[in-house]
């Protein structure tokens, strides 16, 4: 009944939603699972690989490359951004956009994992949508990634004030738990986009956190005349946690300078005829 269920949506829904319904549906059934009212999540016992590749092949045509501006907040728009977050919002969106951790990574890190003094944040545990603390998805998740000094001043300020609980966690709600993503959202980034008028049709630009790690990468890329760091792709790949180097050159390959621009052509042409005219 389910793959029926999942072969009907595919008619006429794209394959994001079909993995957001089915995903939903396998959440509903893992609960009436622990309160015994059904023996099995039969969507769990999916053949998912079935059509996963054709599924992420689907993906990509009906998305297209990530565009800044679009995808990816400019750097202007970040620019834009900083002056107008304030309270412990501020050092959460902004160790976002400067380290590109996933939102569950985010939701997960604890002070013992942060080390000021060396400027790393040491990548070692997520919280879930659930909120249920773990590892990360991958052995490629744990990872150690720079900060850059605003973010270390930054993280020195909120230390002291952050409130505390049982996990010893950067970013807990107000109580010390784990902060639920949907509070970040909407009371955290998303007004501070409409306060710096990041918006599109009266609302937040960018509906999600995920456009700050889609930043940093960018960022990671550029070159350094640009305002970038200029990373090389195996670099960056550690850096976003990818648990293979192929993902991060599908998702952000177009994105790295390009080496056969107009001027340096025109160098290597000059280069290469005087090399012609040189005697042998």
């Amino acid at each position: 009944m389910v793959r029926t269920f999942e072969d009907k949506l595919r008619e006429d829904r794209s394959p994001a939603m079909v993995r957001k319904a089915i995903g939903s549906l396998g959440a509903i059934l893992a609960d009436a699972q622990e309160r015994g009212l059904v023996r099995q999540n039969v969507v769990h016992a999916l053949r998912t690989r079935r059509t996963r590749g054709k599924e992420r092949r689907a993906d990509r045509r009906q998305k297209g490359k990530l565009k800044i501006g679009v995808d990816i907040p400019a750097p202007d728009e970040i620019k834009a951004l900083i002056p107008h977050l304030s309270g412990r919002w501020r050092p959460l969106v902004l160790t976002a956009t400067f380290t590109g951790l996933r939102a569950s990574e985010l939701r997960g890190l604890r002070w013992v994992d942060v080390d000021l003094r060396r400027g790393e944040i040491h990548v070692r545990q997520r919280a879930d949508r659930f909120n249920a603390i773990g590892r990360p998805k991958s052995e490629a998740g744990e990872r150690t990634v720079p900060m850059p000094p605003m973010l270390i001043g930054t993280l020195r300020e909120w230390k002291p004030v952050c409130p505390k609980g049982e996990f010893g966690l950067v970013f807990p709600s107000g109580a010390g738990a784990v902060e639920s993503l949907s509070n970040i959202l909407q009371r955290g980034l998303q007004p501070a986009m409409v306060a710096a008028g990041l918006t599109r049709h009266g609302h937040a630009k960018y509906s999600g956190l995920h456009c700050l790690r889609h930043f940093y990468a960018s960022w990671c890329i550029n070159r350094r005349v640009d305002g970038g760091l200029e990373l090389p792709l195996k670099v960056v790949q550690d850096r976003m946690g990818h648990s293979s180097i192929q993902i991060t050159a599908d998702r952000y390959g177009h994105l790295f300078p390009r080496g056969d621009d107009s001027a340096e052509l025109a160098a290597a042409e000059r280069m290469f005829l005087d090399a012609c005219r040189s005697p042998t």
